[in-house]
């Protein structure tokens, strides 16, 4: 009888475990927003200039609008750097227009031919650096669109506390126009918000997320610049390491980025997830077999299977995957499109077991249509030698 009963109390304390995961990550993501989106903390007593680093690589989503918002920023002294490889970037021509249009914002952009590393990212960033003037740097994604005071509320979340070493940001999916990208948006507002949100509220130090970091560029030159990340595929997360390895605190921003994602597949959508799994079995090899504990709907499968009945399963799994994609869809960006995409929520959970069993075992990843292997620490190896790099102008 006891061997009976083993089971079903496995079954129970993974739902309980699961239950408590998701309403602390829903308290984190409130807990993170708690000053008004848009808003900032306390005001630091100095307005350090700024130098706004942006990699770029094709014409995403919306580009122009997403890059608009940076020219538009209320801040008394920043710089924007954009670069890109090679000359036939269709990007090119959205910074030159942005330039003409606001030509009263500094803006260089930087062409170069990449090879400064085997993450193309680092790569770019590394190739734009040199041309920013300032010592507070922001590195910022091409999808990443921000409200005015966005620049404003990191300042002062770097200045006003000594110990602060880096400050990074929540962001919400938006944009959905295909279901590939209504996935991925409810996905990055429902668990990747959760998680990332907990890591900023529960611990010292939030995890880094590589959408946005502010930071000083004299402090990471000193802990080994981003020469030290240039062959890693988590390079954000490493960073962030750095950081609070050296004593610093990484910290949320108290407002929310908008991430847009409008027209990407269900295939994308998996093969993103896939490489973000990866990177997570990589970086944290003891923690990663018990994600499954965070899933709600894998949980229902398994307590199912252990004998817990399955209606009744099924439906604590549904509901509490409702709730939870509901809730901070409504906090990180309002109601609109909640109705389309809050019934493909379970069926998402569902395809995230699929992303999260296979991932351990994947060993080579693409990634803005390169190929590289990963090793342990998402160390990336190239599979032909690296030529010397070149800065073609820089405008």
């Amino acid at each position: 009888m006891m061997l009976a009963f083993a089971p079903v109390a496995l079954a129970a304390l993974a739902i309980l475990a699961c239950t408590a995961l998701t309403l602390a990550s829903i308290v984190a993501v409130f807990r993170a927003t708690s000053t008004r989106r848009g808003g900032a903390p306390r005001r630091a007593p100095t307005s350090p200039p700024v130098t706004i680093l942006k990699p770029l690589c094709g014409a995403d989503d919306d580009l122009e609008a997403n890059l608009a918002t940076f020219f538009e920023l209320d801040y008394p002294d920043f710089e924007l750097v954009f670069g890109v490889e090679g000359d036939a970037d269709p990007a090119i021509a959205v910074v030159r227009g942005l330039r003409a249009r606001y030509p009263d914002v500094r803006a260089r952009l930087v062409i170069h031919d990449g090879k400064r590393g085997l993450n193309p990212k680092v790569s770019n960033l590394r190739a734009i650096l040199e041309a920013g003037t300032h010592d507070v740097v922001l590195i910022s994604d091409s999808n990443i669109a921000v409200g005015r005071g966005e620049l404003r509320a990191m300042v002062d979340t770097l200045e006003g506390d000594p110990e602060t070493g880096l400050v990074t940001s929540l962001f919400a999916g938006v944009g959905e126009a295909t279901l590939g990208a209504t996935l991925e948006n409810l996905h990055l507002v429902g668990a990747v918000a959760g998680s990332v949100a907990a890591t900023g509220v529960m611990s010292p130090n939030a995890v880094c997320v590589g959408k946005s970091m502010l930071f000083r560029r004299s402090v990471l030159d000193g802990l080994g610049g981003l020469g030290a990340v240039a062959n890693v595929l988590a390079e954000d997360y490493v960073i962030g390491c750095m950081f609070a390895a050296a004593g610093y605190r990484v910290r949320l921003s108290p407002s929310v980025i908008d991430n847009t994602c409008k027209s990407t597949t269900v295939r994308r959508f998996l093969a993103r997830h896939r490489r973000w799994a990866l990177i997570r079995s990589r970086v944290a090899p003891l923690l990663y077999p018990f994600e499954w504990l965070a899933n709600p709907m894998a949980v229902a499968l398994v307590a199912a299977a252990l004998g817990v009945a399955g209606p009744l399963a099924v439906t604590w799994g549904l509901a509490l995957t409702l709730v939870r994609d509901a809730l901070q869809w409504v906090r990180l960006r309002g109601r609109r499109g909640l109705a389309m995409a809050l019934p493909l929520g379970p069926l998402k959970e569902l395809a995230m077991i699929a992303v999260w069993a296979s991932a351990p075992f994947v060993r080579r990843v693409s990634w803005r249509g390169k190929s590289f292997r990963v090793s342990t620490g998402t160390r990336l190896y190239a599979e032909a030698p690296v030529e010397e790099p070149a800065v073609l102008r820089c405008e």
